[in-house]
């Protein structure tokens, strides 16, 4: 029987989880799209192929709204900071503000300089100019990576700071930022928002050959993004491989439950496929393993030691069940995806890759898997780190806010209701634009037309107001 002030903990935590889980999906696209855009630019100007051209106007668009769905759900995050984890706030936000302002006053002053260039100024500006302001959004996207990365990962893996009256304070702003598991997921999250983006180029594509249309721009955009995933998967694999090691040594209690192991094995140590870690019997019931392939993957031997769940005093441990199963959501997904790759480059030495239909529906049914293993990966992480909010500093417990369960429960309906209306719409929309589709061909005529469209300019410096066409056709 929970009592009411871990039903607020729990509530509070619901809530937090509700609505980062909706907010990762945006700036993950945008962080993608940018680079695309970026990229489609620069051969443009390169080549002065116009399907270049007409793929940045049209991806442009998804850009805008999912980059104005990122900005207005991040807020929301400062407000629970203050709501609901004023602990955490009092104890760690001499190091956390300070790491969100600098991604303020760089990135986002950055992206809000040259975002209104890149989306309306393609007659108001010189080529190089807006080629310029393309690669400063992208720029700048990445640079917000940057520093919620070095945030997050310092709650992960903090050091660099002292205690002083149960306060933390910044000692060393360099080993702050670049603490010891920052370098992997830095890597880790901007290679998973490529593959975001890659995966929706793709099936977009792939919708759009299915019904028959196979237009210049809609094959460049397919073998794009099935050329990006065959380089970035395998690359994140690695670099999985390389965070995982990284967590081992920084957070075993993690790792072991992220493996449903819970006796330290000496001599080898067995992977378990499958099972169910059971958080009460402290056991993985119907555990499938195989001998010593946790020792090679974790450590890279034969007979590698990995410490196990009881290790560990239990009011120290993750919940085992929710994260062995995220992880294997996520490996799993990251195999389909290098499947799908492998196949678009077989097809492609084969010259099917635009005319086989069940790799097409493959390729769209594969949309959401990039969004899917970015989902699980988070959860993989923060549920993992649990029940530390800071690691070994701060428990989650004692960084929520004197709130009531009434209070919290009221305020997360209303996120529920509110998010589901308003991202329910803002997804509803860029679906809507990805299955019409760019408009080809542009003619010059067409091409030199204003870039809001008739009754616009007056909205013409709010990011939304970049999608002009109606989408109900």
């Amino acid at each position: 029987m929970l009592t009411s002030p871990d039903q607020a903990l729990l509530l509070a935590r619901w809530q937090f989880a509700f609505t980062v889980s909706f907010h990762i999906i945006f700036p993950a696209i945008s962080i993608g799209l940018a680079s695309y855009l970026a990229v489609l630019e620069g051969l443009w100007l390169r080549t002065r192929n116009t399907v270049y051209r007409d793929l940045f106007f049209f991806w442009s668009k998804v850009f805008a709204v999912g980059f104005a769905m990122g900005v207005v759900s991040g807020v929301v995050m400062s407000y629970e900071f203050g709501t609901n984890w004023s602990g955490f706030s009092t104890v760690a936000g001499s190091v956390t503000g300070p790491l969100l302002a600098f991604e303020v006053m760089t990135a986002f002053f950055l992206e809000a300089g040259f975002l209104g260039i890149m989306l309306f100024g393609w007659h108001k500006v010189g080529p190089r100019a807006h080629f310029f302001a393309t690669v400063m959004v992208a720029t700048g996207t990445l640079i917000s990576t940057f520093w919620i990365l070095a945030s997050n990962s310092w709650m992960q893996t903090p050091q660099g700071y002292a205690l002083e009256d149960g306060r933390i304070v910044p000692v060393d702003w360099w080993q702050i930022v670049f603490n010891p598991s920052f370098p992997y997921r830095l890597v880790h999250m901007a290679l998973a928002a490529f593959i975001v983006a890659a995966t929706l180029v793709a099936a977009c594509s792939a919708w759009h050959l299915l019904r028959g249309r196979g237009d210049a721009a809609i094959r460049k955009a397919f073998s794009m993004a099935l050329w990006m995933l065959l380089v970035v998967v395998p690359i994140q694999i690695f670099v999985g491989d390389a965070h995982g090691i990284n967590t081992r040594e920084h957070q075993p209690a993690k790792i072991a439950a992220i493996e449903g192991l819970w006796e330290t094995e000496h001599g080898g140590t067995a992977l378990n496929l499958v099972g169910w870690p059971d958080m009460e019997r402290e056991e993985t019931r119907w555990a499938v393993k195989v001998p010593h392939l946790g020792s090679v993957i974790l450590t890279h031997s034969w007979d590698g030691e990995i410490r196990g769940l009881k290790d560990f005093a239990p009011e120290d441990r993750p919940n085992s069940t929710i994260v062995f199963w995220s992880f294997r959501i996520m490996v799993g997904m990251g195999l389909l995806l290098l499947l799908m790759a492998l196949a678009g480059l077989l097809l492609r030495r084969g010259g099917r890759l635009y005319a086989n239909r069940f790799f097409q529906r493959f390729v769209l049914l594969m949309a959401p898997s990039g969004l899917i293993a970015l989902l699980a990966g988070w959860i993989t992480t923060e549920a993992g780190r649990q029940p530390w909010v800071v690691y070994g500093v701060l428990r989650t417990k004692d960084a929520v806010s004197a709130v009531s369960a009434q209070q919290v429960g009221t305020s997360l309906m209303i996120f529920v209701v509110v998010y589901f209306a308003v991202f329910g719409t803002g997804i509803y929309y860029m679906l809507k634009l990805m299955g019409k589709g760019p408009d080809l061909p542009r003619d010059a005529a067409e091409a030199a037309a204003p870039d809001t469209g008739k009754g616009a300019p007056r909205f013409d410096h709010r990011p939304l107001s970049r999608p002009t066409d109606p989408i109900d056709e």
